[in-house]
């Protein structure tokens, strides 16, 4: 690396615990700064690298100590694990950072921008309301199976029957129960509302944004999946690797929906990307066939982004 030292920094909400190092491996220093003290004392430092485990907070942190002339890195936190040495402790957990850094064979993760920042942000909110909304009704359909009523799944069949519950007066349902089910009524009611917000506003940031509008054309790519890719991917400066389970999980799972659900229409049609994948179904399984379609997906995904293209059946051949 350009930089003589290596500082790794283990984060906290209010005590930050950083290890310095040589870039040949002796230590340099060894101190505990608070958050208000840490960017102060890193206007007194010549450039360094600055290595932290790459979190929710370590993007804000990147941000400033770039805007100070430092060289900043971003490690995933389960590839550091391997680097320590002794028993866990703060400063332990700091040298660990700065030797994984320091050995440079991990590859570090982006630092977001506060746009990427804040598209992470909306698709993890819309994500948290769609799983109270589906745990609300999961809910609430096993506490009616309990009473003798079985519901079919899904948002709409409990938004259409619990009205047509509640004023049922010969289905044995208690006051206590009925009580208690329109409050869920009115949760459910507010949930969709808000989802319903949230994928409005997915529609309208597609609509607008160019690198989602190609990545629509993608097949299996809706708003969603292509908004989620983009703010995963960045500018697609990353080098992919495979589908494994160490990547992010949500993303995988979507694109493995939307890789599913475009296997299950490639039956008899004659363009590159059908004839690819139906030769892997034959000559390994639906499953298999599934991820390896998800993995070329993401691929193309990344052409796109990364060389600003545009989808073309082309894309699909080997």
């Amino acid at each position: 690396m350009s930089a003589l030292t290596i500082t790794g920094i283990d984060l906290a909400k209010t005590k930050f615990y950083l290890f310095s190092t040589h870039e040949h491996g002796k230590q340099t220093e060894k101190l505990k700064l608070t958050r208000f003290q840490l960017l102060h004392w890193m206007a007194q430092k010549p450039q360094m690298t600055v290595a932290m485990e790459a979190c929710g907070a370590s993007h804000h942190w990147a941000r400033e100590i770039k805007k100070l002339g430092h060289q900043v890195v971003l490690l995933p936190a389960q590839h550091v694990k391997a680097y320590q040495r002794r028993q866990k402790n703060d400063y332990n957990d700091a040298q660990a950072i700065a030797e994984a850094c320091q050995h440079g064979t991990i590859r570090p993760v982006p630092v977001k921008t506060l746009e990427q920042q804040d598209l992470q942000t909306f698709l993890k909110m819309r994500q948290l309301v769609s799983m109270e909304r589906t745990q609300l009704i999961n809910h609430v359909r096993g506490l009616l199976a309990e009473y003798g009523i079985v519901l079919n799944k899904g948002a709409t069949e409990l938004r259409q029957k619990l009205p047509e519950l509640l004023e049922d007066a010969d289905n044995g349902l208690t006051d206590v129960m009925r009580a208690l089910l329109h409050r869920q009524l009115i949760r459910l009611t507010a949930l969709g509302d808000e989802l319903e917000w949230y994928n409005s506003e997915q529609k309208k940031y597609v609509r607008h944004d160019p690198v989602c509008q190609r990545l629509l054309e993608i097949p299996g790519f809706g708003p969603l999946v292509s908004q989620a890719i983009k703010s995963w991917m960045g500018d697609g400066k990353q080098v992919l690797l495979g589908i494994t389970k160490r990547g992010n999980a949500w993303v995988r799972s979507m694109l493995i929906h939307g890789s599913r659900a475009v296997l299950f229409r490639t039956g008899g049609k004659t363009d590159p990307l059908s004839v690819w994948v139906n030769r892997i179904r034959e000559k390994r399984g639906f499953n298999r066939a599934v991820v390896a379609l998800a993995n070329k997906l993401l691929r193309i995904a990344w052409v796109i982004i990364a060389r600003h293209e545009v989808y073309s059946p082309v894309m699909a051949k080997n």
